[in-house]
């Protein structure tokens, strides 16, 4: 059974950095393209970068482009998120998934996420 591990995490001030780590069980990790997405209480779940099997491309949304890093360990089966210039507005639990595209002949391509982790949160104050 996949389950996901995240680790990290923390409060701090606007202009700080912070790296949160997941590690992914029970699918190959070398196999598997990694997200990383977050969700502030009351608003949904937003993507935040995601970075292919190979290590490379990498995604970003627009709000954190710049700012954060993702990478990625196939050894460790370990996807981090390292956090820069950290602002308010990035306050949230941020989740890592291994989403996957589910293809039906009656409806677009979807994403299916397997369960997700815990989120470690992320308190930015000003």
């Amino acid at each position: 059974q996949v389950h996901l591990v995240d680790s990290g995490g923390g409060s701090l001030q606007t202009g700080g950095s912070l790296r949160v780590a997941c590690v992914l069980f029970g699918r190959s990790f070398g196999s598997s393209d990694m997200g990383w997405y977050r969700k502030d209480p009351g608003k949904e779940r937003e993507f935040v970068a995601s970075i292919m099997l190979s290590g490379d491309p990498t995604y970003y949304s627009d709000a954190v482009k710049g700012r954060f890093t993702i990478s990625r360990d196939n050894d460790k089966k370990t996807v981090f998120l390292k956090m820069n210039d950290l602002k308010p507005e990035d306050t949230a639990k941020y989740y890592c998934n291994a989403p996957q595209v589910a293809y039906s002949k009656d409806s677009p391509p979807a994403l299916v996420f397997f369960d997700w982790g815990a989120g470690p949160p992320v308190t930015v104050s000003s």
